[in-house]
């Protein structure tokens, strides 16, 4: 057999850089057989093996650089030859598919759309499903610290005020709400919180208003008592809750709307976050308020106690019709249907969508 033909000198054009000074000269790269010898302005020689030389992957747009021993390189806007040598040498051949998609720009733009893509699905279903796992792993001694932090926020930033109420409105209220825990709480420890919600002081103003706080603490304002017309309302209202507690939601909403710097909490137990946490709850859970699946399952929960205990859901119905409108005399029928565009544009159930869910509730029992 006969040897195959040595493959015919190639030469480069380009700049050389020595690797010490930001300087760089004029210079030619002739690749011979196994010898690649540069020749830059100033009279510089300069003789390495193949083995020696080596070749950076392609970057669409940027120059080709060899780069030599102690620092040194050629860089070249000669890519057919510098490929004609990776070709030669067998070097990169891994990232030729590669080359060739970033060369396309149908194919760039469709990856940069896949990457849209992708982070909005993150956003939308994988941190909510983020915080479902990590609100349903954290431990209850990390729930019990969240209660502790959240309330001396709240109260210390004169949200809350001691209640009104007279001690007889009270003590009752609090049997209404050991009765509903007693029979759908699960093993939480709750307890109920009785606070005027219009501190002369505050941030902003509760008002008419009831919130869960994940270790099981119920608060509910006296402007609330006060628009409800009978305590079949406020007891819809406590099972309502009790749902928040038991399907953490309340955690579920604070974590999404905190991102991930928090998710860690729920497996390591860290409870240096939890004045964080605290400091969260305000603007997470009485402005943003729940999810649609959220506020769905609680008033599911709620209203399959009223129809059991009372055989229907219109306490919950009407209230949440006051509490809608600010009109003490309202009832379920004073609250106007959204269209059809805004109910699917909202990320929470509208006041309307929730009294319906809880008619067809009671029309459809069995």
């Amino acid at each position: 057999m006969t040897d195959p033909l040595p493959s015919p000198p190639l030469v480069l054009t380009g700049v050389y850089l020595d690797g010490r000074t930001s300087r760089s000269r004029a210079a030619t790269l002739e690749v011979a057989g196994d010898a690649a010898i540069l020749r830059a302005e100033g009279g510089l020689e300069t003789r390495w093996t193949l083995a020696q030389v080596g070749i950076e992957p392609p970057v669409p747009g940027i120059r080709r650089v060899l780069k030599f021993p102690g620092g040194s390189r050629f860089e070249t806007g000669d890519d057919a030859a510098v490929s004609a040598l990776e070709a030669r040498l067998g070097r990169n051949r891994g990232l030729g598919g590669v080359r060739r998609l970033e060369a396309r720009w149908g194919t760039a733009l469709g990856a940069v759309v896949l990457i849209a893509a992708f982070a909005w699905a993150f956003v939308a279903f994988g941190v909510p499903a983020l915080a479902r796992t990590a609100a349903n792993a954290t431990p209850r001694s990390v729930l019990t610290t969240f209660d502790r932090e959240t309330l001396e926020l709240l109260e210390g930033g004169e949200y809350l005020s001691p209640s009104r109420l007279s001690a007889a409105r009270q003590a009752r209220l609090q049997r209404e709400f050991r009765r509903v825990t007693a029979r759908l709480g699960g093993d939480f420890s709750y307890r109920l919180l009785l606070r005027d919600g219009e501190g002369e002081d505050a941030p902003f103003e509760l008002g008419p208003n009831a919130f869960a706080l994940p270790g099981g603490t119920v608060v509910m304002t006296d402007q609330l008592v006060a628009l409800a017309r009978s305590d079949r309302e406020l007891v819809g209202v406590f099972a309502h809750e009790v749902g928040h507690v038991t399907g953490r939601h309340a955690l579920e909403s604070i974590y999404q709307g905190l991102g991930l710097s928090l998710l860690t909490v729920a497996v390591t137990g860290d409870l240096v976050s939890a004045g964080t946490f605290a400091a969260a709850v305000p603007a997470t859970l009485l402005r943003n308020g729940y999810s649609r699946d959220a506020e769905t399952e609680s008033d599911d929960l709620a209203g399959r106690f009223l129809l059991r205990e009372y055989g229907t859901t219109k306490p919950l119905r009407d209230l949440l019709a006051r509490l809608e409108t600010h009109d003490r005399n309202a009832d379920e029928n004073d609250v106007e249907e959204g269209s059809r565009i805004e109910d699917l544009l909202q990320t929470h159930p509208g006041t309307a969508d929730r009294i319906r869910h809880l008619r067809e509730m009671e029309e459809n029992r069995e």
